[in-house]
């Protein structure tokens, strides 16, 4: 009996039957690799100018993203699509805002080998890491022979650990806090409008393919998926972005036609939904998706 009752507390505690999930509070990855990975996320060695790193277009700050419009890449070269978040990136069913890469590992080939981002390649990447890394690595994966897949394997690595727990709807969905009668009215406009459809799971999005444009026609813009299928169906389809941190990570959409947070939301209400939200229906859904902003990735403090 005394057992049974050890067990009551933690079978109330279950999470709520919702089509969000919270992320798990421990994390696995491994830590030496990710140690080793972030050094290389944050070495702008690793760029032909020697001024660019990852961390250049996507800022612990922003929310792993990038403020600007594009990002700016080797000798001020301009990108053409606005830098996605690399936070939770490792929920993401694929990467780029295309899809084009299957993993973490294979997105690494993208930034370091574009000639307008860090424009590398690997023998360049290869003779750094002889010359700054060599024992670390050796330290790590036994093998003095260092390949250029080892080093993405480490970044990945880094990029796992780049999680962000502990926002308060995840909270909410563990029982464990209340929501204001805002962020409920936020949530509960967003599951009945149809936002659900598409921003569900773990990462609240980054788990599909979907049409941006669906009710509304949008202009041209590239990167999306027919970029790499040439599928005349694949026009303005791309990988839904993840919420979470959505109130960091302005600006918005893959163009970034805005850093207002109500104004993204009323423009995929417009374009998506076919909707014209009222104020109140604006402000609670953006009430609740600044419930969405978690902990600071702990592999980012300072040792």
């Amino acid at each position: 009996m005394k057992f049974i009752l050890f067990l009551m507390p933690i079978f109330l505690f279950a999470l709520k039957n919702e089509p969000i999930i919270p992320i798990p509070l421990n994390v696995q990855y491994d830590k030496q690799k990710a140690q080793l990975g972030k050094e290389l996320f944050f070495d702008k060695s690793f760029s032909a100018d020697r001024k660019i790193s990852c961390a250049s277009c996507h800022v612990p700050k922003y929310g792993g993203a990038d403020p600007r419009k594009v990002s700016i890449g080797v000798y001020g070269k301009l990108g053409n699509i606005q830098s996605p978040t690399v936070y939770n990136a490792r929920y993401n069913f694929r990467q780029f805002w295309n899809g084009r890469a299957r993993d973490l590992k294979e997105q690494i080939l993208g930034p370091t080998h574009n000639p307008v981002e860090m424009g590398m390649n690997n023998q360049r990447i290869l003779k750094i890491i002889n010359s700054k890394y060599k024992d670390k690595f050796y330290k790590i994966y036994k093998r003095w022979n260092i390949t250029f897949g080892m080093f993405q394997d480490a970044i990945a690595e880094f990029e796992k650990a780049l999680v962000t727990p502990n926002c308060k709807f995840d909270k909410w969905l563990r029982g464990e806090v209340k929501l204001t009668k805002l962020e409920k009215d936020g949530y509960y406009n967003f599951k009945k409008l149809g936002c659900i459809t598409c921003h569900n799971g773990i990462n609240i999005g980054g788990n599909s393919w979907q049409k941006i444009g669906v009710i509304h026609k949008v202009k041209d813009r590239i990167g999306d998926k027919f970029s790499f299928t040439h599928n005349p169906r694949d026009k303005y389809v791309y990988k839904v972005a993840t919420l979470r941190n959505i109130a960091l990570t302005a600006p918005y959409f893959h163009n970034a036609v805005t850093k207002d947070l109500n104004k993204a939301v009323n423009l995929m209400a417009y374009y998506n939904l076919g909707l014209d939200l009222s104020d109140y229906q604006t402000k609670s859904i953006v009430a609740f998706l600044k419930t969405l902003t978690g902990e600071k990735p702990k592999i980012l403090d300072k040792k």
